[in-house]
C-alpha cells in the first residue's frame, strides 16, 4: 500500500528529528503484515482462514501506509514548495524499485518460473504497459500484474488531488476535503451505485487519456505561467477524482474512503503544527472512521473477511497511528527504523518471492506449515535491504539532486 509507504529516511542517524524515527517504525510493520498475509495464504491457509474472521493484517497494512502517506506527503509537498521538486522527488522515490520489481517480473515469467495474471491476456501489450506505466492501472479496469500494485493508484491519485489542491493554495483545507470525501463515498455507498460506476468508462480509450491527462498535469508544475500552471495541476486532481469515482476496480464508495483516511492522516498533520485546532482534527478523524467502518456493514460482500473484522481491522488501525502519534517524541529502535527504510521493498518484492517459493516447494493445502513462512521472511528481508541500499537509497539522492538543480534553474 501507497502509497505510505513511499517516505524517505537516507540512513539511521539518531540526530534526525523522532517524528522520521515513529514513521518509519510504522511503516515497517505495516510492510511485515502484508508479506505475511499474503504468506499466510501459500503456507497456512487454515490459520489464514481462522484469522480472517476477526482480523485482516493485510488491510490493517494498508490503511497504515495511507494513513502515513496522508500525513507525509503534504508536509513533502510545502517542505519542497514547489511542485516540480515535489514530483521530481516521489518519480525518483518510486520508479526505480517499480522498474526493477518490472524486470524481475519479466524473468519469472520468462523462465516459466512466475506467470503473468492471465486477465492481462485481454488486452493489447501497450494499454497494458501504459496503464502499469502512470501506475493508474487499478482506475483503469486493467488487471494488476502483481497483486499489492493497486495500492500505488490510489497513491498516485492522491499524489495528483493534493497537487491540485497546492495549485489553488487549498491545500490546507485538509479537514473539509476528508470530509466531501467520506460523504460523497456514504451517498455513492447508501445508493449503491458501486453497481453501476465500477469500471463504467472501461479501456483502452481510457487509459490513453489517463495517460495524457498525467503528463500534462506533471508536465503543468513546470510552466511557468501561473494560470496554465493551476490549470494543468488541478485537471491532474479532477481526473483522479473521475477515474475513482467511475472507473475503479473497488467501489465507489471504497475508493472515496480510501481517499479520505489519506486526508485524514493530512488532517492529524495540520492539528500537530498548529494549522487545525485539535478539535476539529478529532472530530474529523472520528467521523471518517465511523462512516468506513459503517461501509462494511452496509456491503458485506465487498470487505474481505466480513464486516467484524473490517471493524476491528480500522479500529486496530487508528489505534496503532493513535499510538505511533503519541510517542512521536520517541527515538524508535534502530532495527525498526531500518525496517521502515527498506519497507517500500517490502511490499513490493515479496509477492515475486512467494512465487519462487510457489514453483519450488508448492502450497501447502491439507495442513499449515510455519516453518517455510518463516524461513520465507529470513530471506525476504535481506533481499529487502539489499534492493533499499542499491536501488532505492542512491536514486532517491540523483532525485533530490535533480529537484535542487531544478529549483536553481526556476530561481
Amino acid at each position: 500500500m501507497a502509497s505510505p509507504l513511499l517516505t524517505r529516511v537516507d540512513r539511521v542517524d539518531r540526530s534526525e528529528t523522532p517524528r522520521l524515527g515513529w514513521l518509519d517504525a510504522l511503516r515497517g510493520v505495516a510492510a511485515v503484515a502484508v508479506a505475511v498475509h499474503h504468506a499466510t495464504f501459500v503456507y497456512t491457509p487454515h490459520a489464514r482462514e481462522a484469522l480472517l474472521k476477526w482480523f485482516n493484517p493485510g488491510l490493517w497494512g494498508v490503511m497504515v501506509f495511507f494513513l502515513v502517506s496522508g500525513y507525509i506527503i503534504p508536509a513533502s509537498l510545502e517542505r519542497h514548495g514547489r511542485a516540480e521538486r515535489f514530483w521530481v522527488s516521489r518519480l525518483f522515490r518510486i520508479y526505480p524499485l517499480w522498474c526493477a520489481g518490472a524486470v524481475m517480473l519479466s524473468a519469472l515469467a520468462m523462465t516459466g518460473v512466475g506467470r503473468l495474471r492471465g486477465e492481462l491476456s485481454h488486452f493489447d501489450p501497450v494499454t497494458a504497459v501504459l496503464a502499469h506505466v502512470t501506475m493508474m492501472q487499478d482506475l483503469l479496469t486493467v488487471p494488476n500484474a502483481v497483486n499489492v500494485l493497486w495500492t500505488l493508484s490510489y497513491e498516485m491519485a492522491f499524489y495528483l488531488l493534493v497537487a491540485g489542491l497546492f495549485a489553488v493554495r487549498w491545500h490546507e483545507r485538509s479537514a473539509p476535503v476528508a470530509v466531501t470525501l467520506t460523504l460523497g463515498g456514504l451517498a455513492l455507498g447508501v445508493a449503491g451505485a458501486g453497481t453501476f460506476l465500477t469500471g463504467a468508462l472501461g479501456a483502452p480509450a481510457v487509459v490513453a487519456v489517463t495517460t495524457l491527462g498525467m503528463a500534462i498535469a506533471i508536465g503543468a508544475a513546470y510552466v511557468s505561467r501561473p494560470l496554465i500552471r493551476r490549470a494543468g495541476m488541478v485537471a491532474g486532481g479532477v481526473l483522479a477524482l473521475i477515474l475513482v469515482v467511475l472507473n475503479g476496480r473497488l467501489s465507489p464508495w471504497f475508493g472515496l474512503s480510501i481517499l479520505a483516511v489519506m486526508f485524514t492522516g493530512t488532517v492529524l498533520y495540520r492539528a500537530e503544527h498548529r494549522g487545525l485546532r485539535r478539535r476539529a482534527a478529532l472530530l474529523t478523524c472520528a467521523g471518517v472512521l465511523v462512516v468506513t467502518t459503517g461501509h462494511g456493514w452496509w456491503h458485506p460482500e465487498e470487505v474481505e473477511g466480513g464486516p467484524v473484522a473490517w471493524t476491528v481491522t480500522l479500529a486496530l488501525t487508528a489505534l496503532a497511528f493513535g499510538v505511533g502519534m503519541a510517542t512521536r517524541h520517541r527515538n524508535a529502535p534502530t532495527w525498526l527504523i531500518r525496517l521502515g527504510m527498506m519497507s517500500f521493498s517490502v511490499y513490493l518484492l515479496h509477492p515475486l518471492l512467494l512465487k519462487v517459493s510457489d514453483a519450488a516447494v508448492g502450497r501447502w493445502r491439507d495442513h499449515d506449515n510455519p516453518v517455510p513462512l518463516v524461513v520465507f521472511l529470513m530471506v525476504l528481508l535481506p533481499v529487502c535491504w539489499a534492493t533499499y541500499r542499491w536501488i532505492e537509497r542512491p536514486m532517491q539522492r540523483k532525485g533530490r539532486d535533480l529537484a535542487r538543480r531544478t529549483a536553481s534553474v526556476r530561481t
